[in-house]
């Protein structure tokens, strides 16, 4: 029996996010892309926009969006999700998958008298399955989060945590800035936000999630001022378009091998995201949904090393994925994408 296939309309298709979630899309087996919504290029090809796309599809972007769909997918700019849900209302029975950051925390998730889940699946993968509406989860908190989970789940997450990750252009999304055009970006490294970046609020919730008491409560400041007292993050712009690489250190008392065990233990269920023996680098998941994981025991420092596509596992990957657990379907299907090797 041939499974009906689930209509999808996406909203801000232009940008990076909308179109890796088209090139994903296109090809997933258990889907029919209903409308691709643009209004600056309604009725210019998708390929006129994201080039890549040339030889894949005909489809032209649209102006026009309605309800006679399964799944929503939100690709817009950080404030701008929660205005267009105000300004067009959606069926309740229309699923929601929201890439940016209006739902993600736990003070702003209601929504038609529903929550939105945290889309991480491997956090909240039980909760994802029966859910309406997903926040999709921010591409440092994806790469942070699967790098630390596992100490959390077992309580092992010291008062101090200290990480280093490093971001493709990408990251900044498809408008142009100072910090993002080639001749400023190529050959160049350099720091930003350090200590208070947006995505340690939504890493500090997850993580106080599995360890409860991480954070400390609410009366000892804002949830940054929290959550930044933990995390000792230092973000980083790279000169390569896409792809976050992360060191992340900790006080463990845990051996090498026994580290190896729980992260094993803890991801044994989760099938894009894998620990390495072997040190890894960032053209291993380039192109691709995967987290992999590399740990090593320095004295009494635990080093934890995550290489995932800020993109895909870090966006557009890990909303399909998102969507495939929604609609019952094998959390793989459409994601079978393979890294750009050498």
């Amino acid at each position: 029996m041939t499974m009906q296939k689930i209509k999808v309309g996406i909203v801000g298709s232009a940008g990076y996010t909308g179109g890796e979630l088209l090139r994903v899309l296109i090809y997933h087996p258990n889907v029919e892309i209903v409308f691709a919504n643009s209004a600056s290029n309604a009725g210019n090809k998708l390929s006129d926009v994201h080039n890549d796309l040339f030889g894949d599809t005909e489809m032209t972007f649209s102006s026009d969006f309605h309800s006679d769909i399964d799944v929503l997918f939100l690709c817009v700019g950080h404030g701008d999700a929660r205005k267009f849900l105000e300004a067009n209302p959606v069926d309740a029975k229309v699923k929601i998958i929201d890439l940016s950051q209006d739902f993600r925390l736990k003070s702003n998730t209601a929504y038609q008298g529903k929550d939105f889940v945290y889309g991480l699946p491997e956090l909240n993968k039980k909760e994802i399955i029966t859910a309406q509406y997903i926040a999709n989860p921010g591409c440092f908190a994806t790469n942070i989060q699967l790098a630390l989970l596992p100490l959390a789940s077992k309580g092992l997450l010291p008062d101090q945590i200290h990480v280093n990750a490093t971001t493709g252009s990408t990251g900044a999304g498809q408008k142009p800035t100072l910090t993002t055009h080639f001749s400023w970006r190529n050959n160049n490294l350099s720091a930003y936000k350090s200590f208070d970046h947006q995505h340690l609020q939504e890493i500090s919730e997850s993580l106080n999630q599995l360890q409860p008491g991480f954070l400390a409560d609410d009366e000892a400041g804002s949830l940054m001022q929290r959550a930044a007292d933990k995390i000792n993050f230092i973000p980083q712009r790279g000169d390569f378009p896409r792809g976050i690489f992360s060191a992340i250190y900790v006080d463990s008392d845990l051996s090498e091998g026994e580290a190896y065990d729980l992260y094993n233990n803890y991801y044994a269920e989760h099938p894009f995201t894998h620990v390495s023996k072997a040190n890894i680098d960032l053209k291993q998941v380039v192109n691709t949904n995967k987290s992999i994981i590399h740990i090593e025991k320095h004295g009494n420092k635990l080093l934890i090393l995550n290489a995932t596509d800020n993109l895909l596992k870090g966006a557009s990957g890990q909303a399909v994925q998102n969507m495939n657990l929604l609609f019952g379907l094998d959390e793989r299907a459409g994601l079978n994408l393979k890294s750009v090797g050498f």
